[in-house]
């Protein structure tokens, strides 16, 4: 791995940030001594593909609420990230506009009742298409890394979907678990 790489956990981005706090992303960044930002490319509702229908315990092609977004570190792309809601928990919400979100998008569900208290992680490696080449700036044979997300509340209920695309070369992805 080089010294542009990034290393990251996906605690912070499970967990609500309190008052003012920056987004996870930007607070991460920025206890690296890097920049982190992000552009939202598109948010409102749309049908829901199969992988996300399946998670989310609904038929394919639902109505769902879908953020999309460009991760930038250093003003470079990072991930390219689509996250989304079921269409009860999101529609009319600041998750279905492109503005950004005070704190982030898991502490305005915190605001509206819904705490992820579980995410399911599952990352597989292939080759990106030819959008995701061209937005991350991969070069022809790079692979990328492809992280889904599912988090449920206390009720055991889904409440978002994450489906991130990274460079492979320039991620490290980093767990701790806790046993007992």
């Amino acid at each position: 791995m080089s010294e542009n790489s990034w290393v990251s956990a996906s605690l912070p981005y499970l967990t609500p940030r309190r008052g003012m706090q920056r987004d996870a992303w930007g607070a991460e960044a920025a206890a690296q001594g890097r920049r982190g930002t992000q552009r939202i490319v598109h948010a409102g509702e749309a049908s829901a593909p199969a992988f996300v229908a399946e998670l989310l315990g609904i038929q394919e092609g639902e109505t769902v609420v879908v953020r999309r977004r460009l991760i930038l570190l250093d003003e470079q792309p990072n991930e390219l990230t689509d996250t989304y809601y079921p269409v009860g928990i999101a529609r009319g919400t600041a998750l279905a506009r492109t503005a950004k979100i005070r704190g982030g998008a898991v502490t305005l569900l915190a605001e509206l009742g819904y705490v992820g208290v579980l995410a399911n992680e599952d990352v597989t490696a292939a080759m990106p298409d030819e959008e995701e080449r061209e937005v991350l700036r991969t070069a022809p044979h790079e692979p990328v890394l492809r992280l889904t997300r599912l988090t449920v509340d206390r009720d055991d209920r889904p409440i978002q979907v994450d489906r991130m695309v990274m460079p492979a070369l320039r991620q490290r992805l980093r767990y701790q678990i806790r046993i007992g």
